[in-house]
């Protein structure tokens, strides 16, 4: 089946969260200017994922929902033939976000006072679960080296060791995939990882939320196939069907807690809460996109590699003082506007009321990320083209391109 990832869905008016932030800042934008934003997509959701929420609510009561045995085996089904792990079924506790399930983690499994490692420029509630807290944002930046000549992000170890032995410091927040520099990280790295933590008795979540959406060539390594044992106690994995198919809305999290005792706390965290429940859409949604949605999974990575691709293309070609980071996994290029001289908000402001661009900014990420831009290329190719003309256009009438404006191709 041939799928439309063409075509531009209407979302003004709906009350899409990154549409309604967009037009408070600027009510009076033009109807062709489209948020590239907040991570999720300028898609039509997956039809069988439509078509069996029209089928379940033909029959439906709305009233208070638990997971059924269908929804068990369709996230267990999806992890052991998408991610090559088997998790078992009394592992699974279901939360209504990973960010929820996050803020749950740190809450449960850690002290008031102690440090919470993180490794910056990463996604910002990382940030936000810790202080929030009551714990200590303990950074562990990642290292950029160039590669074949390009920009490229890596774990800085040493470091990591040296947070990871001090006492006071008891849970790393992984981001795997990364967002927003858009790694994979690899079997070895991982395992470096692990290795570190366990022997520092410092607690692992994992944030596996982008785990479907990796690029050509690139394989993600699920954190759970590469564990022993004696980690078990140390560990919480969160995904969600949510970015994979855009069904953010729907609130499904499923989470992998696979030792009982640290089970227990992370429940009665959520119980603590009154957060124990999902909506009643989250099932059915969930069930149809890991049991029917592969190729529509495998049409969307085509797109948003082509994207990709497009993007680097027009930087190269027109800004090539720009530099867009190596792509690996998520929908979200990480792209390097430093050489342009701003500070971040002289950048944001450009961005926003010269360009009529709307992006992530790097600096929400950390200070590790001023000078860059989150863009999301989870949309038709014409409005991404599109949003980067008007980014050139301006460019050279405010002259960060420099003296010339730039390319004149």
């Amino acid at each position: 089946m041939h799928y439309d990832f063409k075509t531009l869905p209407r979302r003004r008016g709906t009350g899409s969260a990154k549409w309604e932030l967009m037009y408070r800042d600027q009510p009076d934008l033009g109807p062709d200017v489209v948020p590239l934003s907040v991570a999720d997509m300028e898609f039509e959701n997956p039809p069988e994922v439509k078509q069996a929420l029209r089928d379940w609510l033909d029959g439906a009561v709305m009233g208070y929902t638990e997971p059924t045995d269908e929804f068990f085996s369709a996230c267990l089904g999806w992890q052991e033939r998408r991610h090559g792990w088997t998790p078992q079924r009394e592992w699974v506790v279901t939360s209504p976000g990973v960010v929820p399930a996050i803020f749950n983690a740190v809450r449960t499994l850690t002290n008031p006072g102690d440090g919470v490692i993180v490794q910056p420029p990463v996604y910002y509630p990382f940030f936000m679960a810790v202080e929030k807290g009551g714990r200590r944002i303990v950074r562990n930046p990642l290292v950029q080296d160039r590669q074949d000549g390009r920009l490229r992000y890596r774990m800085d170890f040493d470091d990591l060791e040296r947070k990871a032995a001090d006492p006071a410091n008891t849970m790393l927040v992984l981001c795997s995939p990364h967002n927003p520099v858009g790694r994979v990280w690899t079997r070895q790295e991982l395992e470096r990882v692990l290795e570190i933590c366990r022997r520092n008795g410092v607690t692992v979540v994992a944030d596996e939320i982008h785990d479907d959406l990796v690029m050509p060539g690139v394989s993600h390594t699920a954190i759970m196939s590469v564990t022993r044992k004696e980690d078990w106690p140390r560990l919480v994995v969160c995904t969600a069907p949510s970015k994979t198919f855009n069904i953010a809305g729907c609130q499904a999290s499923v989470n992998y807690v696979p030792d009982e005792d640290v089970r227990d706390r992370f429940v009665r965290g959520f119980r603590d809460v009154a957060s124990t429940e999902l909506n009643c859409f989250a099932y059915p949604a969930t069930i149809a996109a890991y049991t029917r949605c592969d190729e529509w999974l495998g049409q969307l990575l085509g797109v948003i590699w082509s994207n990709y691709q497009a993007l680097c293309g027009f930087m190269r070609e027109r800004m090539p003082e720009v530099e867009v980071c190596p792509l690996e996994g998520t929908y979200l290029a990480w792209v390097d506007f430093r050489a342009w001289g701003m500070t971040p908000r002289e950048l944001e402001r450009f961005m926003r009321k010269d360009a009529q661009l709307y992006l992530d900014e790097g600096h929400v990420f950390g200070s590790e990320g001023d000078g860059f831009e989150r863009f999301n290329l989870a949309c038709p190719q014409h409005v991404l083209l599109s949003a980067l003309e008007r980014l050139h256009a301006a460019a050279r009438k405010a002259g960060p391109l420099g003296p010339n404006g730039g390319s004149q191709t």
